[in-house]
């Protein structure tokens, strides 16, 4: 009887388990947008641009875009935004408060991709168009796409 009993228990702790796999979601947080809906934003902000990279039509597919903004109202980002179109860098990224890519970044509390650093993909607060409220960032890593 206790033999049976503890088979019981070995099973009910086995499926406890695999639920907890199961429902665990590898699916981040916030999705990268698209090309598209990045260029669609570009063409209808009134936030003052300065562009940095390759030209935006140059390797479109190989490349990450990345927007990031000096000023969060509620939940809208602007102010004053750096669009990069690149590949596999480290950006300079002082006074910057949200972003946007269409890969997932990471976000640095310190210049030269150091410090406490943080996903795009695991944004903490959400806001409007796809951006991500980070506040403290210095520098965004872009990594190689």
């Amino acid at each position: 009887m206790q033999s049976k009993f503890s088979t019981l228990t070995s099973a009910i702790v086995a499926a406890l388990c695999v639920a907890n796999v199961v429902g665990a979601s590898a699916l981040p947080d916030v999705e990268v947008v698209s090309r598209k809906e990045l260029l669609d934003w570009i063409a209808t902000t009134d936030a003052n641009l300065t562009f940095v990279g390759e030209p935006l039509e140059k390797r479109a597919a190989l490349n990450t875009m990345v927007v990031y903004c000096s000023q969060r109202t509620q939940n809208v980002c602007g102010g004053f935004c750096t669009v990069y179109n690149g590949n596999a860098a480290c950006l300079d990224a002082p006074n910057t408060v949200c972003l946007r890519a269409t890969t997932n970044v990471g976000f640095c509390d310190r210049g030269g991709c150091g410090g406490s650093c943080n996903q795009y993909s695991t944004c903490g607060t959400r806001l409007d168009g796809g951006f991500c409220y980070t506040p403290g960032t210095r520098s965004i890593n872009v990594p190689f796409t």
